[in-house]
């Protein structure tokens, strides 16, 4: 990978974006200039003008014409991304959440061949998560996540639950992304595939922040996320076992 990424890696940014029109301007600003070659926007139905904001900052969109679901706009965008010759993606929820002055942090460790997957992680400390507007509820179940699946899945991760993600593109060709959920529960279908599949994990940090316009899902919906997420983690045990095939697993390894 170090050849062929250090003749200058194509990266695409992929923005999954649900009424994101009053956010999606500053996370674009955001990104450093000459960090990504082009910036992907997937509209998942919205409502707003997000549609609009996007063809005016000269994004390549792409629009649902009705809502697929977070996973579902997910697979447009790393299927638009790769089709059109991505070396590197990198996933930003466009709702400012997450700090995108970050991203040539998030790409160096892909392009310098120590890691195939990176992460972004909101957790350094429980006074920087909650002081950052982390609601407590889900702090407490995002800790309890992260340290079962650490366990089973043998990392040491701080968070699984980011929203802000880079990927060689070998990963997502590898890995069965269009068999996965379409709603939230794909965000962690995809890390225990990438696991399964051998390919390496690293994470930086990144600031906590919260605010009404943020995207952020209910407590029933959290409820559902965090059961789903138990489930992907029964399965990959199964596997391992030898006891059942999934087909959110890759038939072949990485290489």
């Amino acid at each position: 990978m170090r050849n062929s990424t250090n003749k200058k890696a194509k990266v695409i940014v992929v923005m999954p974006a649900y009424n994101a029109e009053k956010t999606l301007k500053k996370t674009y600003d955001d990104i450093p200039k000459g960090v990504a070659q082009e910036v992907i926007l997937v509209d998942d139905g919205s409502h707003d003008k997000t549609i609009s904001v996007a063809k005016k900052l000269g994004l390549t969109t792409f629009v649902h014409p009705q809502n697929r679901g977070y996973g579902g706009n997910q697979k447009t965008c790393y299927t638009t991304a790769l089709s059109n010759g991505a070396d590197i993606v990198v996933m930003i929820h466009p709702d400012y959440q997450y700090d995108s002055t970050l991203t040539g942090e998030m790409v160096k460790p892909i392009i310098d061949s120590r890691f195939d997957v990176m992460l972004g992680s909101r957790i350094r400390t429980r006074q920087e998560a909650l002081s950052g507007g982390m609601p407590l509820y889900k702090y407490i179940s995002n800790r309890f996540l992260t340290i079962v699946e650490n366990i089973i899945l043998g990392q040491n991760l701080s968070e699984y639950h980011t929203g802000f993600r880079a990927f060689h593109k070998r990963v997502l060709q590898n890995v069965p992304f269009h068999k996965f959920s379409d709603d939230f529960v794909f965000d962690q279908e995809i890390l225990v595939s990438v696991i399964k599949s051998g390919y390496r994990i690293g994470e930086i940090p990144v600031p906590v922040r919260y605010f009404p316009e943020a995207s952020s899902i209910n407590f029933r919906r959290s409820v559902q996320y965090g059961l789903g997420t138990l489930s992907a983690l029964v399965k990959y045990l199964l596997s391992g076992w030898s006891l059942y095939r999934f087909k959110i697993f890759a038939v072949k390894m990485a290489s």
